[in-house]
């Protein structure tokens, strides 16, 4: 399967760097590191994420890496990164 980052989940990316990296950029960059590694095992088992049925008519799902929520679609055989969160940020 292909993977694709959306212009939302890349920014999301951007975003979680510049909150960490002024504190400890060498934490902002290993965050970043791990999230951008994390999707790499979609592609053998794409599924494996917990779907959200408030999606019901697209298959969206979601990953916990670390402190982070990841959310990803999967149409046909490209899986699309769509957000990242940390997950005590109130969204």
């Amino acid at each position: 399967m292909e993977l694709k980052w959306t212009g939302k989940g890349l920014s999301d990316l951007a975003r979680l760097y510049d909150f960490l990296a002024p504190v400890n950029p060498a934490a902002a960059a290993r965050v970043v590191l791990s999230l951008t590694a994390a999707p790499s095992g979609l592609r053998a088992n794409p599924r494996i994420g917990e779907r959200l049925e408030e999606f019901d008519a697209r298959e969206v799902r979601r990953i916990i890496v670390g402190n982070y929520e990841m959310r990803y679609e999967i149409q046909g055989d490209i899986i699309y990164i769509l957000r990242i969160w940390h997950t005590r940020e109130d969204r």
